[in-house]
C-alpha cells in the first residue's frame, strides 16, 4: 500500500464514519476503485479499514471529553447523570457485542462486496428521506431524557448496520430520532455509542488478523501493507473525523437527514451504472 492510499482511505474513514452514509461501504468501494483488493490482500485491506477506525474513536473522545469526564465521575459515584448515561451506553452496546462475533465471518464472506453495499446505500437513503418528512430535526427530547428501553432499541437499530453500506451512524441517529430524540441529541448518543462499538470491532478485527497470520504463516496486515500506512491512515482519520463531527451536528439541526439520503441514492445510481457499463470494477 502506498502512502497516498493510506491518506485517501483515512480521509474516507474520517469523513464518513459519523456521517449517515456508511464508512464501511465507502471504504469497500474506495479500496476497489484504487485497485487494492486482490485475492491475496483482501483480508489485510479489510483489517486495515477496521484498524483506522481507531482514529475516528479518538476524535470523538477528544470532542466530547466533558461527557467522558461526566461518565467517569458517574463511575466513581460522583455524578448520577453521568452514571445513567454510561449505563445507557452499555445497554445500547450489548446487542452488537453479542451478535458481532457470531456474524462477523458470514457477513465478511457474503456481504463485503459491491452489490450488497450499493443495495444498502439505496435502501438507507430512501428510509432517511421518509423519516425526515415525518420527524422535524429540531423536535424531540434531549439526551438527558433517554430511557433504558429507548437506549436498548437504539442498540438494536445499530445491529442492522452490520450489513456494510447501511451505516452505523444512520441507524443510530435515525433510530434515535424515530424514538423521540432531537436530531443533535440522537447524533451525540450515536457518537458516544461508537466509542465502545468501534473500539471492540477494531480490537477484534486486529486480533483476528494477527492470530490467523500466526496460525497460517501468512503475513499479517502490518507485514503485508506496512506499519507506516496504518499509522498514517489512523492519524488522517482522527483529524478528518473531528472536523466531520463538528460540522454534522449543526447541519443536522438545520437540514435533517434527507440530504444524506439523496446523496446515498445518487452514489448508488452513479456507481451502479458505471459498474454495469464496465467502466469500473467494484469487486477488485
Amino acid at each position: 500500500m502506498e502512502w497516498w492510499h493510506a491518506v485517501v482511505l483515512g480521509l474516507v474513514e474520517g469523513i464518513t464514519e459519523y456521517l449517515p452514509i456508511s464508512s464501511t461501504g465507502h471504504l469497500i468501494l474506495t479500496s476497489s476503485l484504487l485497485g487494492l483488493v486482490t485475492p491475496a490482500s483482501r483480508e489485510s485491506v479489510a483489517a486495515f479499514e477496521i484498524a483506522i477506525q481507531g482514529g475516528a474513536i479518538l476524535a470523538v473522545i477528544g470532542l466530547y471529553w466533558n461527557r467522558v469526564l461526566q461518565m467517569l465521575r458517574g463511575l466513581a459515584g460522583r455524578d448520577a447523570a453521568g452514571r445513567r448515561l454510561l449505563g445507557q451506553l452499555a445497554v445500547a452496546f450489548l446487542p452488537a457485542a453479542a451478535l458481532g462475533p457470531l456474524l462477523d465471518d458470514p457477513i465478511e464472506r457474503h456481504l463485503f462486496h459491491a452489490a450488497p453495499v450499493l443495495a444498502a446505500l439505496l435502501a438507507g437513503g430512501l428510509w432517511m428521506i421518509w423519516l425526515d418528512r415525518h420527524h422535524a430535526p429540531g423536535q424531540g427530547s434531549s439526551i438527558e431524557s433517554l430511557t433504558w428501553q429507548r437506549a436498548l432499541a437504539i442498540g438494536l437499530f445499530q445491529c442492522a448496520a452490520m450489513w456494510p453500506g447501511t451505516s452505523r451512524s444512520m441507524m443510530t441517529i435515525a433510530g434515535g430520532v424515530l424514538l423521540g430524540l432531537r436530531a443533535r441529541d440522537a447524533a451525540e448518543f450515536s457518537f458516544l455509542l461508537g466509542v465502545p462499538t468501534l473500539g471492540a470491532a477494531c480490537g477484534y478485527k486486529l486480533l483476528k488478523n494477527l492470530v490467523a497470520a500466526q496460525q497460517t504463516g501468512a503475513p499479517n496486515l502490518f507485514e503485508q501493507l506496512g506499519i507506516a500506512p496504518v499509522v498514517l491512515g489512523f492519524a488522517v482519520a482522527a483529524l478528518s473525523a473531528a472536523i466531520a463531527v463538528r460540522w454534522l451536528v449543526g447541519f443536522l439541526q438545520r437540514h435533517g437527514l434527507a440530504p444524506f439520503g439523496w446523496y446515498r441514492i445518487a452514489l448508488c445510481v452513479v456507481l451502479g451504472a458505471l459498474a454495469f457499463a464496465g467502466v469500473v470494477n467494484l469487486d477488485g
